[in-house]
Order: C-alpha cells, then structure tokens, then sequence
C-alpha cells in the first residue's frame, strides 16, 4: 500500500517554509500525497523574520502572516528547539524520511581582512542585530559607550545597524523589543553614526524605501557630502537599467543638496571612502583610516592614495553575511555554501541521494526575502523528479511516530507549532499592559516554558 512521501526540512525559516509550501503545491500527482516535519534549533519559528529583521520593520515582519498559513496546513509538523546535528545527525535523517532539506540560512559575520578588527569595540553587524532582536543564545547586554561609530558596508543591514544606533531607546519603544534591549539603548550614548561605502551612490545595494526610511525618525538628520555624488559611464549604465539603484541615487543626491537641520542625531552617509585600517590605542578602538577612492569608467573604483583618518570608538562592519558549515555535507569555503546542481547536494562530482538545499545556504546570503521562493521551487522540482524516477533512498522507519519516539529517547524537549500558538499569545500578553503588540520572550528556558515543549 502506498505511504504518503515523508520529507524533512532543516530549518523553519522563510527559506524553508517556503519549501515546505512548494512541495504542497507540488505534490498532487504523489500519491497519497506529502507529509513534512520542519525541524528548527530556535524554539520559535521564522528564522530571519523573527532574528534578523530590525525591529522597527513591522511591514517585512508581516511576510509572517503568510508563513502562518503554510504552517497552519495539517501535512507539516514542527519541531523546534532540535539541533542538527547535536540532537539529529543525517544519517538518522534518512532513516525516517524519503529526502531531507536544508534550509539553515545565514546568521554569522562575513570577515574583514584589515588591521585593527580584532580590537575592543570592532564588531559584527550580526551579532549585533542577534543582541537587539532578542536572540537567546547571546549576551544580554551590548557595549553602547561610543559617542561617535562607523558602520562599514552600503546594503540594508548597514542602514539596519546605522538607524538603530541613531534611534532612541524610546522611539523604538513601541516595537517587539524586550526590556534588555530598551534598556540597553536607553543608555546609548552614540551621537554621530558614519556609514562608509568604498564605492559611489549608484553602486549601493540599499532598497529604496530603507533608505528613505533613515529620514522619517524625529530624531535623526542625514547628511549626505556633495562631493560624494559622482558617476562615470558604468554607474550611468546602471541607473539606466536599474529603477531601484536609480531611486537610491536620486534619494542621495536631494539630501546632498539640502540645509543640515538640528535633529539630534546625525547619520552621515559616505561613499568612496575604502577602510583600510581600525585603529586602536590599548587594545580600543580609537578610530578608523579610510582611502580616498574614485571611479574608474566601469561602475568599479580605484584608490586615490590620499587616507583620512576619522574620530570614532566603536566600528560595525556589515559587508555580509556568512552560512555556517553543516557536518556530514561538501562545503565551499570560499561562497559559504554547499555545493550543488539546482538544489540537489553535490559532492565529488556525483549528487547526494535524497539530499538539497534552498535558501542561503544553497546561493548565498543575496537578495530579498522573497527571492528564496524560486529557489524553493526549483529544490523541490528536482526533488519531486528524483521521486519520480526512483531515485530517493528509502527510510527504514518511515511512520511519523518514530520521529517522536527517537527524539523522546535522546531527551531533547522540542517545541510544536500549538506550542507557537502559545508562545506568541504570551509574548502578546506581555505588550498588552503598554499597549503594544507584543514584548519577545528572550531567554530560551523561558520560550520553551511558554511553548509547554
């Protein structure tokens, strides 16, 4: 008698949940259909939505109204709070489900190969945005003593990082934001943010609305150098076939023309400046020296040789993100990817039988949220295709039970998709008093507690 095909994603981030949500979809022609476990090592789901997204964007947090009801569909479970592969290896994988997925994303610093970042007081945009997000496997507390910090980097976490350092403790108030992060920032005492591009406006990789966004806090001026508004032919060529880099470079250049206002707060933006070295005096940063450079005629820049050192005490750098390695998986160290074909895990030249990969892991951290769809789509085409073609291993222990069985044997207390339910109304709960949505739970004894894992 035929069994539904059993598939289980690593990782209940968008990536994965929209993987899940494709192989829904997909599956009408398998009979008698699909059954997907989600398994997660936060005891929430979400991923990048819940722990990677600033906490003043309550429009992108919205894309999780749509992953509710992916996850709401009766054929996925969730199992939260298990780790792979310190709770569930791969080869245990197999042995209970017909192909796996992973889907872990990126959540760690790309490095910085310049003198000085090891410094106290030079840090990781995402370690950083994990502290104001209310991850719960980080510090409580964040060194926020800088009157004057440079953010490295021209893509959406930099103005991320920038405009939470430029925001008050109580502006974000209003927001998810647990009180060690209020009162973290409540004792901010930066003033001067300075963001640093190495190349020109038209190359930067801000959308058009965060951008925009930097200007609507009361409390924030952005200053914006004239001389900083330059193009050669390439950065023309890319306005021409790029409406969003040609918003972003009209954006730049109306805030370069204008009066510095008095707001508080003032968050320059640079461009053509290259750090080249953090500096540091007793082990702390005490400033950052930058290369002056200028356009080459392609969109590319050159350096000028002309270095300018800037008074600040803390530096973020936020020059991407990096996944990391999965055990028992090939692996790219250069891309911070696994190695694949579509989707379908390569190693040594031939594919990993009922192995893939969507999302981040399988491209790299680039592109908007949504972009991860037509990654799913194709994962889980390839996937359907091997099934098709016999090619998927066989489990031995394919019935869903033995999955709780295994996990309840090796002591690991997991969370479930009714325990969200109750996760979310607690942390709702909690902001109802000050009139807010909801205040995070952070800790993750309490999360578990919350979910009755």
């Amino acid at each position: 008698m035929p069994r539904p095909l059993r598939t289980a994603i690593v990782g209940a981030g968008p990536a994965g949940i929209y993987a899940a949500d494709a192989l829904l979809k997909s599956s009408a022609a398998i009979d008698p259909g699909v059954l997907i476990d989600l398994f997660e090592k936060m005891p929430a789901p979400f991923g990048l939505i819940r722990y990677g997204v600033a906490p003043d964007h309550p429009r992108i947090k919205g894309i999780v109204t749509a992953l509710h009801q992916v996850l709401d569909k009766p054929q996925i479970r969730l199992f939260g709070n298990v780790d792979y592969p310190g709770d569930i290896s791969l080869d245990e994988l197999h042995e209970f489900y017909d192909a796996v997925i992973f889907s872990t994303g990126a959540d760690a610093d790309r490095a910085l190969d310049i003198p000085g970042i090891e410094l106290d007081g030079s840090y990781g945009a995402a370690d950083f945005v994990s502290w104001y997000d209310g991850h719960p496997d980080v510090p409580r507390t964040w060194p926020l003593h800088a009157d004057k910090v440079a953010v490295l980097g021209v893509g959406n976490v930099a103005l991320d990082v920038a405009r939470i350092l430029a925001k008050t403790a109580d502006e974000l108030l209003p927001t998810e934001i647990p009180q060690n992060v209020y009162d973290g920032l409540k004792a901010n005492r930066a003033r001067e943010i300075h963001v640093f591009g190495r190349r020109g406006p038209a190359q930067a990789k801000f959308s058009p609305m965060e951008l925009r966004e930097l200007d609507h806090s009361p409390t924030i001026e952005v200053i914006v150098d004239p001389e900083d508004i330059d193009y050669d032919e390439g950065s023309i060529a890319t306005r021409r076939s790029n409406k969003q880099a040609d918003m972003v470079a009209k954006t730049l250049e109306n805030w370069a023309i204008r009066d510095v206002g008095e707001r508080p707060h003032k968050l320059f933006l640079h461009f053509f400046e290259s750090p080249t070295e953090i500096l540091g005096e007793d082990g702390t940063v005490v400033g950052l020296r930058t290369e002056r450079t200028r356009l080459d005629g392609s969109g590319n820049v050159e350096g000028t040789g002309e270095f300018h050192d800037w008074d600040v005490q803390g530096v973020y750098r936020a020059v991407g993100y990096l996944s990391d390695e999965l055990p028992k998986l090939p692996w790219d160290v250069e891309s911070g990817t696994v190695p694949n074909e579509g989707g379908r895990v390569v190693e040594a030249g031939q594919h990993l039988a009922s192995t893939y990969v969507t999302g981040w892991i399988r491209r790299g951290p680039v592109g908007l949220i949504g972009h991860t769809k037509g990654d799913a789509n194709e994962t889980v085409a390839n996937l359907l295709d091997d099934h098709a073609q016999g090619r998927l291993r066989t489990p031995s222990a394919p019935e869903p039970e033995a999955v709780d069985a295994f996990l309840a044997e090796r002591g690991v207390r997991w969370t479930t998709w009714e325990g969200w339910h109750r996760l979310d109304a607690a942390e709702k709960a909690l902001g109802e008093p000050q009139g807010r949505e909801r205040v995070k739970i952070v800790e993750r004894d309490d999360m578990l507690r919350a979910s009755g894992a």
